[in-house]
């Protein structure tokens, strides 16, 4: 899935894009929540696991490559670097973005899972 041309079916898992948006609860104070800006199919790929202490705490860490096609969401590569990916019930944290060929057909973007809750 890394070259320019992608099999049909091989983007096959339903993905939800968020990105951290301020809301108010009822007592007026500002929340941070995560906001769905779209559901897109990607293929996805498991690339590596290790473990890494975080937070006093070992936390395993994996990291997926996810396959999409383009969208003017993922225009900005600074934005998107701050936007999650939820798979059925994991939560993805985008590290970094790369719009394969610069052909503004498909989008490669590299996600860590299980260091934070999101």
């Amino acid at each position: 899935m890394t070259g320019s041309n992608v099999r049909a079916g091989s983007l096959d898992r339903q993905v939800s894009i968020q990105q951290r948006t301020l809301s108010q609860d009822s007592f007026g104070q500002q929340l941070q929540v995560w906001t769905e800006i779209k559901k897109v199919y990607a293929g996805i790929e498991a690339l590596s696991g290790g473990e890494r202490l975080a937070a006093q705490s070992l936390a395993t860490e994996v990291t997926h490559r996810f396959t999409v096609r383009y969208d003017a969401i993922f225009a900005d590569p600074k934005v998107v670097a701050a936007y999650r990916i939820v798979y059925n019930s994991r939560i993805f944290d985008v590290q970094d973005c790369e719009n394969l060929d610069e052909a503004n057909r498909l989008i490669t973007l590299m996600a860590t899972e299980g260091l934070t809750l999101g």
